[in-house]
């Protein structure tokens, strides 16, 4: 085949900065497919936001956070073109390569079949230049130009080892299964130093924050351009404010109308479970767990217990003090749950060392322990470890003069807490003693959920809670029997588990019949 020396389309390009020469040549294309096919390419306000960001000086990775169905894959399929055609630089790289990364073939398929429409939407003396390849390998080679390759690979980095991509597509990055994508994400970035190519991470947000891709938003590392759509947290789904938040293009003619978003939210409301978590994960870009068939309780579950601080129910009637003692590194949580009035509170503490801005770096939650120490909900104590009895004492303080009826704890744990509960001056409060097993635990969870529907617990927003009841799940025998669990290891359900023990024993309470004085005859 004859290459022609000069490319038309290319011609109309103009200019020395990348990014404004990206969203010349975006422009140029034609819309491949949807309610707009055929039509002129034009882009979003929050889509050349990303374009500048991404391509400004000195940034290599791009990061964007959207939710579904806001044109994201077929930006980058878009900016894929473009660089494979050399069309970013007056003075391009010869041989160009271009990689479109996910979790599985066909999910990249989806990349790879944009950047195939927008060929096809060229004119037919440039679809020429190019060759399209649907065998075992997914691949797009260009001819003109100093000549480009744009290949499909899967979660797998010993697939690229050697490879030197100028421009890398990192698509649904939270979906990537963690140890293959983590290695495939390695692979990519190292190649892109060799010759100074870029990475464009793009996906709807992660179930939650220890994910890759939510670390990515949270701790950029120097040299990365980061736009999140993402609402704020605890906002009813059928929010349209919000919603929009999420979904920008819906008031651009991008995807669904604002009208379909809000009907959509509340058939899923209407639905709960799974549908609900999914449309916030999906639909809301809400770091939502879409796994519910063994959560404790669901994020909008937990939601309805939530009420501001004035219309918080008062302290009165008995209390009941929920207690998970810690391990040696471990946080320690404490719960108060007034079962007449149905108010509950909770109170976490991590030792001091080491401190809680790295403790929450290895746990993968970013800055989270900082936000909660700062709202009150969380405190430090002794060095390593977190010393039972003056603990203990600290958590009765918080009480502020109030004497708990009883207090509910780990049978495991059996002498730490008799030495502590001596230590705080708590010796003639009874101590109720519950297992975590499958026994004593599948009825406090039966009886802490019961009390959540039924609508007898009443909290202000927590983010120690939020964050404790996202990580817990139940384990299940063959008998239906659950028993609390981490979702993932690092997790910090503690103060969830003291919240279960406290409403629990607060639920046998109001059950128990009431004694009545016996008539004596003289």
């Amino acid at each position: 085949m004859t290459v022609p020396f000069s490319i038309p389309l290319l011609e109309k390009i103009q200019g020395e900065d990348t990014a404004e020469r990206a969203i010349q040549f975006l422009k140029l294309l034609t819309i491949p497919e949807g309610r707009a096919a055929g039509d002129p390419l034009t882009l979003a306000s929050f889509q050349e936001k990303f374009v500048r960001g991404s391509f400004a000086d000195g940034i290599m990775v791009g990061v964007l956070s959207i939710g579904r169905g806001n044109a994201k894959t077929a930006l980058s399929a878009g900016l894929s073109l473009a660089e494979l055609m050399g069309a970013l630089d007056p003075d391009p790289q010869p041989k160009r390569e271009i990689l479109f990364a996910a979790r599985n073939r066909d999910q990249a398929r989806t990349a790879f079949n944009f950047l195939v429409g927008f060929i096809e939407g060229l004119p037919e003396e440039e679809q020429e230049l190019f060759t399209i390849r649907r065998g075992a390998k997914l691949e797009v080679e260009f001819e003109g130009n100093g000549g480009g390759l744009a290949r499909v690979i899967p979660a797998d980095g010993k697939s690229i080892l050697g490879g030197a991509p100028t421009l890398a597509l990192m698509d649904e990055r939270a979906a990537w299964e963690r140890e293959k994508g983590d290695n495939l994400e390695n692979a990519i970035l190292s190649g892109l130093g060799k010759r100074d190519g870029r990475a464009l991470i793009i996906s709807t947000s992660a179930p939650d924050d220890s994910n890759t891709f939510s670390r990515w938003m949270d701790e950029p590392p120097p040299g990365t351009y980061v736009q999140e759509h993402r609402p704020a947290f605890g906002l009813p789904a059928d929010d349209l404010e919000s919603l929009l938040e999420a979904n920008p293009g819906a008031t651009e003619g991008i995807g669904s109308t604002p009208e379909w978003l809000v009907a959509q939210a509340r058939r899923a409301i209407s639905r709960g479970g799974s549908a609900l978590a999914s449309f916030r994960n999906l639909n809301r870009n809400e770091r939502v767990s879409t796994e519910d068939r063994s959560v404790l309780v669901t994020v909008d579950e937990w939601l309805a217990a939530e009420v501001n601080p004035d219309d918080l129910p008062p302290r009165e009637g008995p209390c009941v003090l929920g207690i998970d003692l810690g391990g040696s590194r471990s946080m320690s949580a404490a719960a108060f749950y007034w079962p007449d009035t149905g108010r509950l509170e909770a109170l976490g503490t991590f030792p001091c060392n080491p401190s809680l801005a790295d403790r929450g770096a290895a746990d993968g939650v970013s800055d989270r322990y900082v936000q909660m120490e700062e709202r009150g909900e969380l405190i430090t104590m002794g060095d390593a470890t977190v010393p039972p009895g003056p603990w203990l004492a600290a958590v009765v303080k918080h009480l502020d003069g109030i004497t708990p009826q009883c207090v509910v704890g780990d049978r495991f744990r059996h002498a730490e807490f008799q030495e502590a509960m001596s230590a705080a001056g708590l010796e003639r409060v009874p101590f109720i003693w519950r297992g975590f097993g499958w026994k004593d635990g599948a009825e406090d969870i039966e009886r802490f959920r019961r009390a959540l529907f039924d609508g007898e617990i009443s909290v202000t927003p927590s983010m120690l809670l939020r964050s404790a009841f996202s990580d817990a799940i139940t384990l299940v025998d063959p008998a239906g029997n659950h028993k609390l669990a981490k979702a993932r290891s690092l997790g910090r359900i503690d103060a969830a588990a003291a919240s279960v023990l406290a409403v629990a024993q607060g639920a046998r309470m109001k059950a128990a019949p009431t004694k009545k004085a016996r008539a004596l005859w003289a």
